[in-house]
C-alpha cells in the first residue's frame, strides 16, 4: 500500500521532449548538440519563471517543478541545492505504448538525480488493446516496486484518450467524451492498475467538468485504505479559461491537492521568445504570472 501523499502540490512540468524541440523549435531527432542546447536554454527561462513565482510569494513548501534529464539536467541539480520538490519523468517521449526511457537501468538515473516523485505518463482505456495493457502494467510495475523499496513518491499520469468506438458514441466529439465517457474510463482504469500492484502516491487526472466526477475519481485512488493518495489536475495545453474551470472544479474537493498545469503556463511565452518578441527576462516573468495564477485561483476554491 503506498504511503500517498496529501499536502498541497503545485507543479509547472515542462518536461516535454520530441513534441516540445519539434513544435517550438522545428528539429527532429536526432539533435545537435547546439540544438540541445537551444532546448536547455529556454528550459532555463520556464525555471527562472518559476523561482520568480516562489520568490514572489507561491508557497516554497507546495511549489514542484517537472523536469526531464535529457534537457534540464542542470535545472535538476539547482532544484536539489534549493530544496525544491522535484518531479523526473521515466517514460520515453512521443510513445503510445509506455516503455521505460532508459530500461533496466531507470533507478540508476533516477539516483543520479534523488527526485521527490518518479513520474510516469501512460495512455490507458480499459477497453484497449488486451495485450498492449497488460505489456504497460508489466513495465509499471518495475516503476512501483522501485519506487516502494527506495522510498521515492510515485507520480501516475494518466491519460484515458478513446478508443474509435467510444468516440463514434460521442458522435466524434471529443468534448462529448469527457464529459460522458471518460470520468468513468478513468476510475475503471485507477481500479484496474491497483489491482495489478500498481500503487502511485499522487495521480496526475486530466481535467474533469462536475465535481461529482472528481469525488468519484478521489474515491477510486483512495480505495482500500489508500486514504493519503492525492490528486491534482493537468492541464493537457487547453486554454486558460478552461484551466481555470478544471482547477476550481477539483479544488473545491478533498483528495485533490493541487495541479501540474505545463504547456498553458509556458508555451505561449517561449514561442514569442523564439520569435524575437520576449526577452528570457519578459517570458520568465509572464511564466511565473500565469504559474501563480493557477495557485491563487486554487486555494481561492479550496474548502
Amino acid at each position: 500500500m503506498p504511503q500517498g501523499y496529501d499536502q498541497p502540490l503545485y507543479i509547472l512540468p515542462f518536461d516535454h521532449r520530441h513534441s516540445y524541440g519539434a513544435d517550438v523549435f522545428g528539429y527532429h531527432e536526432p539533435l545537435t548538440s547546439a540544438q540541445i542546447a537551444d532546448v536547455a536554454a529556454s528550459k532555463q527561462v520556464i525555471y527562472d519563471g518559476f523561482k520568480l513565482a516562489v520568490a514572489a510569494g507561491v508557497p516554497r513548501t507546495a511549489a514542484g517543478i517537472l523536469v526531464d534529464e535529457e534537457f534540464g539536467a542542470a535545472i535538476l541539480e539547482d532544484a536539489r541545492r534549493e530544496g525544491f520538490l522535484r518531479a523526473v519523468p521515466v517514460e520515453k517521449s512521443g510513445q503510445e505504448e509506455f516503455d521505460l526511457e532508459y530500461g533496466a537501468d531507470f533507478a540508476a538515473h533516477l539516483d543520479r538525480f534523488d527526485p521527490t516523485f518518479v513520474k510516469v505518463l501512460v495512455r490507458y482505456n480499459v477497453a484497449g488493446d488486451a495485450a498492449t495493457n497488460a505489456r504497460q502494467r508489466q513495465r509499471l510495475q518495475q516503476v512501483s516496486d522501485y519506487c516502494a523499496a527506495s522510498g521515492r513518491k510515485f507520480m501516475f499520469e494518466l491519460l484515458v484518450p478513446p478508443e474509435p468506438a467510444q468516440l463514434t458514441r460521442c458522435g466524434g466529439d471529443r468534448a462529448r467524451y469527457d464529459l460522458e465517457l471518460r470520468p468513468a474510463l478513468v476510475v475503471a482504469a485507477v481500479g484496474e492498475l491497483q489491482q495489478a500492484g500498481i500503487e502511485p502516491d499522487v495521480w496526475k487526472i486530466e481535467g474533469l467538468d462536475r465535481r461529482e466526477d472528481c469525488e468519484r475519481v478521489v474515491a477510486a485512488v483512495r480505495g482500500g485504505g489508500r486514504a493519503r493518495v492525492g490528486c491534482i489536475v493537468l492541464g493537457r495545453g487547453e486554454n486558460e479559461q478552461k484551466v481555470l474551470e478544471w482547477l476550481r472544479t477539483a479544488a473545491a474537493v478533498p483528495g485533490f491537492i493541487g495541479f501540474a498545469v505545463g504547456r498553458s503556463s509556458f508555451l505561449s511565452s517561449i514561442v514569442a521568445l523564439r520569435a524575437g518578441q520576449r526577452t528570457p527576462a519578459e517570458a520568465a516573468a509572464e511564466i511565473a504570472a500565469r504559474y501563480a495564477e493557477w495557485v491563487r485561483e486554487f486555494e481561492q476554491a479550496r474548502p
